[in-house]
């Protein structure tokens, strides 16, 4: 068992990071709860659920990114309400990316704050998504445009939850995973020595060593001041822009694919080490087959909106050398033009 600390100038995070986490901590968890929970979560966990919240307010979301709404935050804030939630209770996020998004927003917003807790149920959310303190629900067709930075309390990330997830959603999860190795020499390591990148056994060891990468950027730049927290967002222009339009494919599986074609981009741009490009590329094509896509212009369309943006400039976070990146600022005409040639 794990315990990483992320220390903000607004918060104190605990993350709680073990098979078993969740029988020793949940158990502790005191006070008023109110557990959100997706449907898909609910049919394999409702009654461990009930055991240890049992007589909790429940929120049941429907699966999927479509149910990052306003409609279903309002829901959602609604049904705290009808339960008697008070400032003093706890939201607990006992789900994946989304339920964590919506539900870490609903308790930011709900009596101005009360306090959050998240338990990742999927490799996503459980190595990224969970720890940092992002909450959002998508606006306008746009991923994450509304939202807000909220520290949960505790993150408790119990790795039994792995055991039950489908081929895709650990696929999903590499995708993050694969990141943090662009950003992280000791994790890039790791992912090179072993043969079955898949292998529960094995994500169970890397997991926490990507939590420890993310705590250590989040508590030198929580809110994206400095530009350090920006690195995290490495393949994910180019990765939400496609997810966006195409939407056949999971988020972690667009940050690959999106890692994919920004590497090709900055090696165009003689950006980088070509040798390293090689053997992230190899990472990459171990975990997702990489399309080439049609309408790849209208596509790009979608990174016009990109938090990440200055000016009329498309931002891109790329790798360069073994736990280096840095920041591409493209033109548009720019970034499609590269883009199209990945296809070619």
């Amino acid at each position: 068992m794990t315990d990483i600390l992320l220390n903000t100038s607004s918060c104190k995070s605990v993350i709680h990071c073990g098979e078993g986490a969740f029988s020793k901590y949940a158990l502790l968890l005191g006070g008023q709860k109110f557990v959100v929970t997706d449907g898909n979560v609910y049919a394999i966990y409702g009654k461990l659920i009930e055991e240890y919240f049992n007589g909790c307010g429940l929120y049941v979301l429907p699966a999927g990114e479509k149910s990052k709404t306003f409609f279903y935050l309002a829901d959602i804030l609604g049904a705290m309400a009808e339960a008697g939630l008070k400032r003093s209770g706890t939201v607990i996020a006992f789900g994946g990316g989304v339920v964590g998004d919506i539900a870490g927003l609903a308790a930011s917003l709900y009596m101005r704050g009360v306090n959050a807790v998240q338990i990742p149920t999927t490799l996503l959310s459980q190595v990224d998504s969970s720890v940092g303190g992002k909450t959002a629900v998508d606006f306008k067709n746009i991923k994450n445009l509304v939202g807000a930075f909220y520290q949960p309390s505790e993150v408790i990330v119990d790795l039994m939850f792995l055991k039950t997830l489908p081929p895709r959603e650990i696929r999903c999860g590499l995708g993050e995973i694969i990141k943090y190795a662009a950003l992280d020499k000791s994790i890039f390591s790791k992912l090179l020595k072993e043969y079955d990148i898949f292998n529960l056994d094995f994500l169970g060891s890397i997991v926490p060593a990507c939590i420890r990468h993310k705590a250590r950027v989040v508590s030198a730049d929580e809110r994206d001041v400095n530009g350090m927290r920006k690195t995290l967002n490495l393949g994910h222009t180019t990765g939400h822009a496609a997810e966006l339009y195409y939407r056949r494919k999971s988020h972690g599986e667009f940050v690959l694919i999106g890692m994919y074609y920004e590497m090709y981009i900055a090696e165009k741009l003689k950006i980088g080490d070509g040798e390293y490009y090689a053997r992230l590329r190899q990472l990459i094509e171990r975990a997702v087959k990489i399309p080439a896509y049609a309408d790849i212009e209208k596509a790009a369309e979608f990174a016009k909106m990109d938090k990440k943006n200055t000016d009329e400039s498309i931002s891109l976070i790329v790798p360069m050398r073994e736990g280096e990146s840095t920041e591409l600022k493209l033109s548009f005409d720019e970034y499609v033009r590269l883009l199209k040639e990945v296809n070619q």
